[in-house]
């Protein structure tokens, strides 16, 4: 590369490092924990995900229609809102609240046994996890703060791509991942950094494009909402609003939502009025049955007054990309192994975030013009 080209480079990844480094140390921090977020909340309490024997509740167990009707009893003038299944236990979650488009705070989770129908009292809340989860979404500012966290993702890429760019013609004579630590003190720094980066690279862009992905979650619902879902509609008589009292029998709805996608299991169920569903319509998310497409939902709309099936169709590729996303930034796909290989890999992003900002900080007046010589000539530099 010529010396403007490297320097425009330098002067991308110096720039794209710095500003998200608070950011990215606070994501790296909160989301160390998130990764054992399963294994934490065992230990917290009771783990029904193991404790309870009996089938799984996406399987069968005691009606829909009766745990429903549990629920509502336990939460009386609420109205149901979301059901969702297990497909190890015979867990059932039901959320309640006030009215069809309660807003999340507003929200409750109660837990079943779905074996036998039993009341398991609402689901914890308040606890360490769900503040770091929510410091770590959207730092308590709600839809802006993921905007701002998603583009510190974006920048976080950015900075990745272009240090890969440097890394090339700054190591052209230097042995790959060699440490001069019989050198000055800021250049072991600096082989650490590099090696640490080239090391996490490829984890990294995962982990920073999925949350950058993530950061857009509530967009991609709407827009799925406003256009999918109101395609899936349309051809039926649209979705005039059905008041809760007047739903009809959930047990028949998924009767016909299993027929309609025989083989695939179902994840959850978003009643009527709700961001997932429309105002006349349940809507019945499966997901496929490998570890990969588990996370993959596909809705069949369901006519909530007669529970005869409207449609079925997968969601769109961005929408699919989401789903895929989220258990992937958390490591969530290969159990307790992939979970500590993701942990050791924020451990070694945190390294090379600490050591770039201590380049940064300790560096020397005239650096830029220096470095972008030392890097065009291979020789001893930095790419921080």
């Amino acid at each position: 590369m010529q010396r403007s080209t490297i320097r425009a480079w330098y002067l991308v990844h110096k720039w794209s490092s710095i500003v998200p480094t608070v950011f990215l140390l606070m994501l790296c921090a909160t989301g160390l924990p998130l990764i054992f977020h399963d294994e934490i909340e065992a230990l917290e309490g009771v783990d029904y995900e193991t404790a309870l024997p009996g089938a799984p509740s996406a399987q069968g167990g005691v009606a829909l229609d009766t745990m429903v009707e549990t629920a509502l009893a336990e939460r009386p003038g609420e109205v149901p809102l979301f059901m969702a299944f297990s497909q190890e236990s015979p867990l059932l979650t039901v959320t309640t609240g006030p009215t069809p488009d309660a807003a999340g705070e507003d929200m409750t989770l109660l837990f079943f046994d779905r074996a036998t129908g039993r009341s398991l009292g609402p689901a914890p809340g308040g606890g360490v996890m769900d503040f770091l989860l929510q410091l770590h979404t959207d730092m308590f500012l709600g839809q802006p703060g993921m905007w701002l966290l998603g583009a510190m993702g974006a920048l976080f890429v950015v900075a990745l791509v272009s240090g890969t760019v440097l890394y090339a013609p700054f190591m052209r004579r230097l042995r790959f991942g060699k440490l001069r630590l019989d050198r000055s003190r800021r250049v072991g720094r600096l082989d650490q950094h590099n090696l640490a980066g080239i090391v996490a690279l490829a984890w990294a862009l995962v982990v920073g494009g999925t949350g950058m992905i993530n950061a857009f979650a509530d967009p991609l619902t709407d827009a799925w909402r406003e256009g999918e879902l109101a395609a899936m509609t349309a051809r039926h008589g649209g979705a005039d609003p059905v008041a809760p009292e007047d739903y009809g029998s959930l047990d028949r709805a998924m009767a016909s939502a299993r027929a309609a996608l025989p083989g695939r299991s179902p994840q959850f169920i978003a009643f009527p009025g709700g961001e997932w569903s429309t105002a006349r319509h349940y809507a019945v998310f499966f997901q496929g049955d490998r570890p990969l497409t588990q996370h993959l939902l596909t809705p069949a709309l369901i006519d909530a007054r007669s529970g005869e099936l409207v449609d079925a169709r997968a969601m769109p590729a961005l929408n699919q990309a989401l789903m895929m996303s989220k258990p992937l930034h958390f490591g969530d796909y290969g159990g307790l192994p992939l979970k500590i290989v993701w942990a050791l890999l924020t451990l070694v992003t945190i390294w090379v975030l600490w050591t770039g900002v201590l380049l940064w900080w300790r560096r020397s007046p005239g650096a830029v013009e220096r470095r972008v010589s030392e890097i065009a000539g291979g020789a001893e530099g930095r790419l921080a």
